[in-house]
């Protein structure tokens, strides 16, 4: 029966055509052990960073707000850092995986993804957000929601690439730390030295072109844009009201 089975690679050597060699695009394949219902629950959790990071292209786009585009920035940063971690350090990754990447795995570029967003969000409403209704029980109760969701999604993500054995222990534990401190420098210098200049940078010509605008002093943004939009449409119907013609 194996005798008569012919390869793809075999037909394309005896139709003397170029073998096409298919390389897998290691960046968004996530492999699970078939059946595991915790591996595959843990495939699924190191997506996160890619939905992450399309959230902060929509965001981007349609906020155009100069506090997300430095947010992004970052994590920009933080990632073209563990590239040269990891070409620095130059530790593969655990034998199983040896087969699929090429890459090395000393930090865990998902652990330190996850906890440079993390722990930059967690220094945003602890710092940035502070202010805002602190005697609201309701406005304590979403803020401790949106830290608690991220750090437990970054704790996930952490323990699912030693789960699939994408990563040791120990590439993940420093991707975290690398992540960690990078989020704290990074967190320090928008909130020290990038935020005072947004208000100037905002004026320039290129930027009203772009329709950047720094939100820095409107302590709720979501009830501001909610409570403006509605009194602008209130305000238009009354005057299309008003313009139509009475019977």
């Amino acid at each position: 029966m194996e005798d008569n089975v012919m390869s793809v690679s075999d037909v394309l050597h005896n139709n003397g055509e170029k073998i096409i060699e298919w390389q897998p695009l290691a960046l968004t394949l996530v492999e699970y052990p078939k059946g595991d219902w915790i591996g595959k629950f843990f495939a699924f959790i190191s997506l996160s960073p890619f939905g992450i990071g399309a959230g902060f292209v929509a965001l981007i786009l349609f906020r155009r707000d100069l506090h997300t585009i430095s947010f992004f920035m970052g994590i920009l940063l933080n990632e073209i850092l563990n590239i040269i971690l990891k070409h620095t350090i130059c530790e593969a990754r655990p034998m199983v995986r040896g087969h699929l990447y090429n890459e090395y795995g000393m930090p865990s570029s998902h652990a330190q993804f996850v906890w440079f967003f993390s722990i930059y969000v967690f220094y945003f409403v602890l710092i940035r957000l502070h202010h805002i209704n602190n005697n609201s029980i309701i406005s304590a109760l979403w803020r401790m929601i949106i830290v608690g969701g991220c750090l437990t999604l970054a704790v996930l993500v952490s323990i699912g690439r030693v789960y699939l054995n994408y990563h040791t222990t120990s590439q993940v534990v420093i991707g975290a730390v690398v992540g960690f401190l990078f989020a704290t420098l990074w967190f320090t210098l928008v909130h020290r030295v990038f935020t005072p200049l947004f208000p100037q940078l905002v004026s320039l010509k290129f930027c009203e072109m772009l329709m950047l605008r720094d939100t820095t002093l409107i302590p709720n943004v979501l009830w501001f844009e909610y409570t403006t939009s509605r009194q602008e449409a209130r305000a238009r119907g009354r005057k299309m009201a008003a313009l139509k013609p009475t019977q």
